[in-house]
């Protein structure tokens, strides 16, 4: 018999975390500051935390859920937790951070989303690296009742993970890698994301798997 799940993170650590409203806010106030998320304050970090800033009001405002989705949700019939490892300064966080909460503020009530900072958990970040590297957003569901792990997403979706790793080979400058990222995150509005998604929701309930 195989031992029993451990949880993710103490009920204490959990609540703790940032919802949404006090996520946003909390980025707000610090650019208020001229400072973002994290120990990295430099001038170009800045910069670019403005940019997300933008870049997540746009997706609040135009993000359409698929009606697959939708359905998806309405069917689902456990509560799970949404927690997501993000920061402000993140340009794939900005993308992809707004679509999760609509997907959670769309369940009435069967995901709570949460989200903590990756510099200040850097333990909890470290048990879910991809390609060695502690990429960001990481989306953790967790069982509502134990806090185990149900399922993980992140950092992108397939295309973006994609094109990512091969920007990355050509040793681009950063300025030419964002531009060709983000450009990919505005011709795709939200698709993918919520494709993907929408099969982690299928998958939490093994009857939805079957649609």
């Amino acid at each position: 018999m195989s031992a029993p799940l451990s949880p993710v993170l103490a009920p204490e650590r959990l609540a703790s975390a940032y919802t949404y409203a006090s996520y946003r806010q909390l980025i707000d106030e610090l650019m208020a500051q001229n400072l973002t998320t994290g120990p990295n304050q430099t001038e170009h970090i800045l910069q670019y935390a403005r940019l997300n800033i933008q870049r997540m009001r746009r997706v609040d405002k135009t993000i359409v859920l698929l009606p697959e989705l939708r359905e998806a949700l309405d069917n689902l019939q456990k509560k799970h937790v949404w927690l997501t490892l993000t920061e402000g300064w993140c340009g794939d966080a900005a993308q992809i951070v707004p679509v999760i909460e609509a997907i959670a503020q769309a369940s009435n009530g069967k995901l709570e989303s949460r989200y903590l900072l990756r510099d200040e958990n850097l333990d909890l970040m470290d048990r879910y690296l991809t390609d060695g590297g502690r990429s960001i957003p990481k989306l953790i569901v967790l069982h509502a009742d134990t806090l185990t792990e149900a399922a993980t997403w992140g950092p992108r979706p397939a295309p973006a993970q994609a094109m990512f790793r091969e920007l990355k080979s050509q040793n681009l400058p950063f300025e030419e890698f964002a531009t060709q990222l983000h450009g990919w995150y505005a011709h795709d509005k939200t698709q993918s994301t919520q494709r993907e998604l929408l099969e982690l929701v299928r998958a939490l309930e093994p009857a939805l798997s079957a649609k």
